[in-house]
């Protein structure tokens, strides 16, 4: 599902996902409106796209915005830790907020929290699932 208003592409939620982030009551759910940001989901699933134009809003603390803002340097078909985002965003010692804030992404794909898994290699969590997460990396490696 892929909602927002008419200038922002604000949540993106997966089929079956908690619906833990809801979606706002003035916020859209047309269609037609997220044409332009669906057909751009499609060219990514596709494995033809790497980087996002869609317009997006983010919310949240300033300390989550800098984690979903930092995620966004993360390449595509890469992974890198909790530690090192929470060292990249100047806080290294908040590997346990940089999930947190993961986990309050609204609009995985777009800032790939997917890409951000465990020191030990291990996938961690995703709000999609970690079956979602894995095929997303599994994607990306096809395709990088």
């Amino acid at each position: 599902m892929l909602a927002g208003d008419k200038d922002f592409l604000k949540l993106i939620e997966f089929l079956d996902q908690k619906k833990e982030k809801k979606p706002e009551k003035n916020w859209i759910y047309s269609a037609s409106r997220f044409k332009h940001e669906n057909d751009e989901l499609i060219r990514y699933f596709e494995g033809e796209l790497k980087n996002f134009s869609v317009k997006c809003h983010i919310t949240g603390t300033a300390f989550q915005t800098k984690v979903l803002n930092e995620l966004k340097t993360i390449p595509y078909g890469k992974t890198m830790s909790y530690s090192d985002v929470a060292d990249r965003i100047g806080h290294p010692k908040a590997y346990r907020a940089v999930g947190s804030a993961n986990g309050k992404n609204r609009l995985p794909i777009i800032f790939p929290c997917h890409r951000v898994i465990s020191n030990n290699g291990e996938l961690g969590g995703f709000s999609g699932g970690l079956s979602i997460k894995r095929k997303l990396l599994e994607l990306e490696l096809k395709h990088a």
